[in-house]
């Protein structure tokens, strides 16, 4: 075989076998797309933003700057103006004052937080979840049909000498731009977000409102726009999905700006935080964690300096007051107008305590040491099993976290506990002296009709409406705020409404399924610090690993539903310390062989074992496309035999870990 003809061959086979992945760094083919020293201005920003809502000043005197590649996240308490200031940045509401300024091209990608109909989102609504998906590669695609047309003529003799002229390039472009994988980074986008292969066909139509806000995540994600603006997108996300999205953020080239009021969420991707208040807006530089220091150094220092500027206006005031009627009246009255420039100028006022929700937890009296027991436990409804229970005993002054990914069964297990609903099988008893206490994840024990005010006093006749009225002022109720009709508060209201029953109670055990939805991150935090010095039991569904890191003594985790419980005695370091170690110690198909690798899929890390060798898949198909390009060069003889049988090498290495993959796949698609 000649040099040429060797050449042509394997160009063929590498134009129908190599498929570059287009991962996160390269997924609409641009592979660097910032570089500092050429383009040094920011992505956006804005001076002296202004924005109202009738009389009500919703924005004042904001300004900002998004540089490239940020990763920032906006904090405030509820009803702060967060929403609207994001809005008002990617351009649906204009500003009532000051100056926006946004690169020239600027692609921005907004998730709001609820996925309402109307506009772009109802046209799609009768597409399917993946035809949702793959309409964000809409050019990749137009080339992909004109290849098609192009390969039609190309069997036609009378066409094919200019339809192959044509094609070479297109497919070229077609293959950097990563053509040949956006089906594959669709999927693996999808599933991370907790969609299964048998909701891709699905209608947007038929999905529920946090499915549909999913989505529309996952379609932004793969369109890769050089800003995302995401408001609370771990709202509709199980743990797992939200961890996937925190390794899709850290990888991903691009600028985001996140409201959110997960803040272990917030120490894994962030670099900036901003904090809007009714002072403007204020930057903190680091994660979430080092936001908290940094903020109370600043109140702490904020307050020292004023107390110094206080001590300084009150010496001045004395002196003017002494002598401005005295010998001294010239100097008097220079101190004076000195003074004034200063008060306009350069007075600060005392920092403000932020007002937040006083939550207080106690037990009347004191259960008996076992809380619960439990004998050949499965939980379920109508007959179905949803989670198997191993025989547990949870001791008093314990908190067992129960982690695992949307319905398997979380919230039927406290539920049974409970009494809601029946056992399937088994059995389970609480202690002597347990009184347990129920937060609903929905809040269904609340009476829509019904004022705040009567909500509270059905929980707890026995209060006085002047104690009712206290309490609930304790919660952020004040006022006409009593008056409001439950089924017209905000989750946030909800929420607190919620917290205040549970907290008239008394109970001894405490029975949570996502206590911190919807409470913003003061609120968050004085519930943790209230559930910390809780004297009782506690078992606690939640999302929130900042509250799980701090509270949990056992962690249970339920991973497929109809399987067993695995319960692990310490605290979630400890668990995330057991499950690394899991995937570092699990054996591979090379290592162990085929039953080993069966064997190993059985534990918890089999979607982390996906994501691994789709990274694999990757660099082998980078490094194969790279090794295409050098076969096209080549010149020599010699150098093409060489580099054939290591693309050949390459190659088998890349359809065995595209085995693995599609294993691993059905695996997960059978659990």
């Amino acid at each position: 075989m000649t040099d040429w003809a060797l050449r042509t061959a394997l160009q063929s086979m590498v134009a129908i076998i190599v498929q570059p992945w287009a991962g996160p760094v390269a997924r609409s083919g641009r592979v660097a797309r910032y570089n500092p020293r050429l383009d040094p201005m920011s992505l956006l920003q804005a001076s002296e933003l202004e924005r109202a809502y009738g009389a009500q000043d919703v924005l004042q005197g904001i300004s900002l700057a998004v540089p490239h590649q940020a990763r920032i996240a906006l904090v405030g308490p509820n009803g702060i103006g967060k929403s609207t200031l994001l809005r008002v940045l990617v351009g649906l509401d204009k500003p009532d004052g000051g100056r926006l300024q946004r690169a020239r091209n600027l692609s921005i990608g907004y998730l709001p937080q609820e996925a309402h109909t109307g506009g772009r989102l109802q046209q799609l609504l009768d597409q399917s979840l993946w035809a949702c998906a793959l309409d964000a590669f809409q050019e990749l695609r137009q080339t992909e049909t004109r290849l098609n047309e192009l390969e039609q003529q190309m069997a036609d003799p009378g066409q094919a000498a200019t339809a192959l002229d044509s094609y070479g390039p297109l497919q070229e472009t077609f293959e950097r731009a990563g053509g040949y994988a956006y089906q594959a980074e669709a999927k693996r986008v999808l599933r991370g977000l907790g969609f299964g292969p048998e909701q891709f066909e699905q209608p947007l139509g038929l999905l529920s409102g946090g499915e549909r806000t999913r989505a529309l995540l996952g379609r932004l994600l793969l369109e890769d726009p050089d800003l995302l603006v995401l408001d609370e997108p771990t709202n509709h996300l199980d743990v797992e999905a939200i961890e996937w999205l925190e390794g899709w953020l850290r990888e991903w080239p691009g600028a985001a700006i996140v409201v959110s009021h997960d803040r272990y969420f917030m120490d894994r991707t962030v670099d900036t935080i901003w904090e809007l208040s009714v002072d403007g807006l204020e930057s903190y530089r680091g994660n979430y964690s080092a936001y908290l220091t940094q903020r109370r150094e600043r109140v702490e220092r904020r307050v020292k300096i004023y107390e110094q500027q206080q001590e300084k206006i009150n010496r001045e005031r004395n002196y003017i007051q002494r002598n401005i009627a005295g010998q001294n009246t010239r100097q008097a009255q220079g101190r004076r107008t000195r003074l004034e420039r200063f008060l306009a100028e350069e007075s600060i006022d005392l920092p403000g305590e932020r007002r937040s929700v006083g939550i207080q937890m106690d037990a009347d009296n004191q259960s008996g040491l076992a809380v619960i027991r439990t004998k050949d436990l499965v939980v379920g409804r109508q007959g179905t099993a949803f989670l198997r229970v191993p025989d547990l005993v949870l001791q008093r002054g314990e908190c067992a976290a129960l982690l695992g990914p949307n319905g398997v069964g979380k919230s039927t297990l406290l539920k049974t506990l409970v009494g809601e609903l029946p056992p399937v099988s088994g059995s389970l008893a609480l202690g002597a002296g347990v009184q347990p206490a129920y937060f609903a994840q929905a809040h269904e024990g609340l009476a829509p009709s019904m004022t705040v005010l009567e909500s509270l006093l059905q929980a707890a006749p026995n209060l006085r409406i002047s104690q009712a009225r206290d309490l609930l002022g304790r919660y952020l109720f004040s006022g006409a705020d009593v008056e409001k009709v439950v089924g017209d508060l905000s989750g946030g209201e909800r929420g607190r409404l919620a917290l205040a029953r549970l907290s008239t109670e008394g109970a001894n055990l405490l029975l949570l399924d996502e206590p911190t939805n919807h409470l913003d991150i003061p609120a968050q935090e004085v519930l943790q610090a209230a559930l910390a010095a809780y004297d009782g039991t506690i078992l606690l569904v939640s999302h929130d690993r900042y509250l799980v890191d701090e509270l949990a003594t056992q962690i249970w985790v339920a991973e497929v539903q109809g399987q067993e419980l695995e319960v692990l005695s310490g605290s979630y370091q400890d668990y995330l310390r057991l499950r690394a170690a899991s995937e570092k110690e699990e054996p591979s198909p090379a290592r162990g062989g085929p039953q080993a690798a069966r064997q190993s899929d059985k534990g918890p890390t089999t979607h982390l074992r996906l994501e691994r060798i789709e990274t694999q898949i990757t660099d082998l198909e980078k490094k194969l496309a790279a090794m295409a390009s050098e076969i096209e060069k080549a010149d020599d003889h010699e150098k093409v035999r060489q580099l054939g049988l290591r693309y050949q090498s390459l190659e088998q290495e890349l359809q065995a870990h595209l085995a693995e993959w599609e294993r691993l796949t059905e695996l997960l698609e059978g659990a």
